[in-house]
């Protein structure tokens, strides 16, 4: 097991650091009451006081519920400020406009509002994906993928439990199965038809049954652009 002590010491002087040389009053970061950005709330908090944890629903009823109470819990149980932004209405403006619905939709809306208020009250964005997502391509490309730091981005989920657990995380985020909250009913490990404790082994340890990396090498492979940078003429 890492040493979480160690590892919470030298992260919260990264984000010390990341925030002084950026020039920045503080940070802001989404709150969808789930486990990454419990964490990355917790550290960001230790690390910088004026740090802003923000609630933005966007259509899944879900979000109105389980995820609001968890994220308003959490943010109370370690003092960190919460806004709440409504963008179900945004969503079903931008739906009407295109003419096309899409799941992708939600996370970019969600970053744009993180953006606007950070340009605005002059804070940077933190990014709350973790080592697992990335590896899967699980995120939304200029969505929960764009940020301008990310203090997790090399722990697995495995990982990020055990943080947690050292940070004194309430238990009820702990037994929460992984969604993104995308749709009602929706769960990480349903969606990929692998589960996280898999994926984490495989990263891990290299140890996995042919079924599972047959799963995780897809994946992977399917999600490459969203790990590489735009291209460009040169």
């Amino acid at each position: 097991m890492r040493n979480y002590k160690s590892e919470a010491e030298q992260r919260v002087e990264f984000i010390k650091g990341v925030v002084k040389d950026a020039g920045a009053n503080g940070i802001v970061y989404g709150n969808s009451g789930g486990k990454d950005c419990t964490l990355v709330g917790i550290l960001c908090k230790m690390a910088c006081e004026n740090t802003v944890g923000v609630i933005m629903p966007c259509g899944s009823k879900r979000n109105y519920e389980i995820d609001k109470t968890d994220a308003e819990t959490l943010a109370k149980h370690f003092k960190i400020e919460t806004r709440f932004i409504d963008l179900s209405g945004v969503k079903n403006e931008f739906v009407g406009a295109v003419g096309v619905d899409n799941i992708n939709i939600a996370p970019r809306l969600r970053m744009n509002a993180l953006y606007t208020l950070a340009v605005t009250e002059k804070r940077l964005v933190a990014g709350t994906g973790n080592r697992s997502e990335s590896y899967m391509g699980y995120f939304t490309k200029w969505g929960d993928g764009a940020f301008d730091f990310n203090p997790i981005s090399d722990l697995t989920v495995t990982e990020i439990y055990e943080f947690l657990r050292f940070l004194g995380a309430p238990d009820f985020i702990i037994g929460k199965a992984p969604s993104a909250g995308l749709f009602d009913g929706q769960t990480d490990e349903a969606e990929m038809g692998i589960s996280y404790s898999s994926i984490d082994e495989f990263l891990l340890n290299g140890k996995v049954n042919e079924q599972d990396k047959a799963v995780i090498d897809r994946f992977h492979k399917a999600s490459e652009h969203k790990r590489t940078p735009p291209l460009t003429f040169k």
